[in-house]
């Protein structure tokens, strides 16, 4: 388990988001008996989790777009991990996307708070569960059996999104939005799909 870990610890994207994970404690820890502080991480949290569904489902699974710096983009992003599941490289999220993507929503929380420490709890919380997502992805691609069942079960599905169809199971993390969303079901139901591997495949499909 040692060199995973330090090969999950030493790819410069997390090394980047470790090192604005822990600038973002020190400033609110002196906060930390503060309720507000920890419901802004919490909000954090949440808000990746609910994006991490919905940016996977309907901006990595788009129809490939015809400019050809999107689609490049979107190649790096997603549609490369697609074709090459177990790419180290691909695997992670590159800060050149993840940084700006939480631009919006950190200028948003701090128009609303008009509170520093407490968007930077907020980016925080991002943060956390952004590197818990990138931890679970990493594990269900690197042959790693999880520790716990919840691990063990959502690497599963996540396998299933790769090799059985790419329309159903989004949450890599959890299937709560999967379920409400309805984009959750019973792997023995669902046919495989031509283009779980190729999503550029489907450009002509009802997807």
């Amino acid at each position: 388990m040692r060199p995973y870990i330090k090969e999950f610890f030493t790819h410069v994207d997390i090394c980047v988001m470790c090192v604005l994970l822990v600038v973002g404690w020190t400033v609110i820890l002196p906060h930390a008996n503060e309720g507000t502080i920890w419901l802004a991480l919490v909000i954090g949290m949440a808000g990746y989790a609910l994006s991490e569904y919905m940016i996977h489902r309907f901006l990595f699974h788009m129809k490939p777009p015809k400019h050809p710096l999107l689609l490049a983009m979107l190649r790096r992003l997603h549609y490369d991990h697609h074709i090459y599941p177990n790419e180290l490289h691909l695997l992670f999220l590159p800060v050149w996307y993840s940084l700006p993507i939480m631009a919006g929503p950190t200028f948003i929380a701090y128009v609303v708070t008009q509170d520093t420490v407490l968007t930077v709890a907020f980016v925080t919380g991002v943060i956390s569960f952004l590197l818990y997502y990138e931890w679970t992805h990493y594990v269900a691609h690197r042959p790693i059996k999880p520790i716990t069942p919840w691990g063990r079960r959502m690497k599963k599905v996540h396998l299933w999104h790769h090799y059985k169809s790419e329309h159903y199971w989004y949450g890599v993390t959890n299937p709560l939005f999967d379920v409400i969303l309805n984009t959750f079901r019973d792997e023995q139901q669902v046919e495989k799909s031509e283009t779980a591997r190729n999503l550029e495949g489907k450009a002509d499909s009802r997807y």
